[in-house]
């Protein structure tokens, strides 16, 4: 059987085998074995009990003993985060370093000078548009004073005309009155006369 990335075991090998720390199999320890025991295992090797022995051993150290597969994902993740990776963050920072020490001492000033320039250039502009617009302001205004002038001239010329016109229908309106107060007594006397002279031929 063979584990993840690197972590690998034979089909026979035991727990103490696989990572030099497991459990033994049954029957052995760390100690020197006594007499007996050395009876026991002597019986046992030609018996059909050894090869349950070793298959339980090796049901053991695939089931129960992890140690050379985390070892394996261990060596993998170190691989993985320290050899590969190496210095990709470093030179990250080194790359971001070097284009801000770029921006800071190129980029950066000729944008300030160009700034400046193109501000200057626009100020200007505005300043001459300002002052144009102020100019035609100004001859605005002073159209529209003239036109106010010349409006109130013809509006006093007019008043003038119509006080004229009123004086003199005035005048015209008293000669025709006094002319027909006049008539009318030209009339009366005259139909005066034309009464008495009647009077006269009827008393004959």
């Amino acid at each position: 059987m063979t584990s993840r990335r690197g972590g690998s075991w034979a089909a026979g090998d035991t727990p103490s085998a696989m990572s030099g720390a497991g459990p033994a199999s049954p029957g052995r320890s760390g100690a020197a074995p006594l007499p007996s025991e050395r009876k026991r295992e002597a019986a046992a090797a030609g018996s059909p009990i050894q090869p349950i022995i070793k298959d339980l051993g090796e049901i053991y150290s695939r089931l129960l003993d992890h140690r050379p597969v985390i070892q394996g994902e261990i060596r993998y993740f170190v691989k993985e985060f320290e050899e590969k990776r190496g210095l990709r963050e470093l030179r990250v920072l080194e790359n971001l370093k070097h284009t801000i020490f770029e921006t800071n001492e190129q980029v950066l000033p000729k944008c300030e000078q160009a700034m400046h320039d193109n501000l200057n250039e626009a100020f200007q502009r505005l300043q001459a548009a300002n002052d144009m617009i102020h100019r035609l302001q100004e001859k605005e205004h002073e159209e529209r004073k003239l036109q106010a002038d010349k409006l109130k001239a013809r509006e006093e010329k007019r008043a003038a005309h119509w006080e004229e016109f009123m004086k003199e229908q005035q005048n015209k309106r008293a000669e025709v009155d006094e002319e027909h107060r006049k008539a009318t007594e030209r009339l009366k006397e005259q139909y005066s006369e034309m009464e008495k002279e009647l009077a006269k031929y009827v008393s004959f």
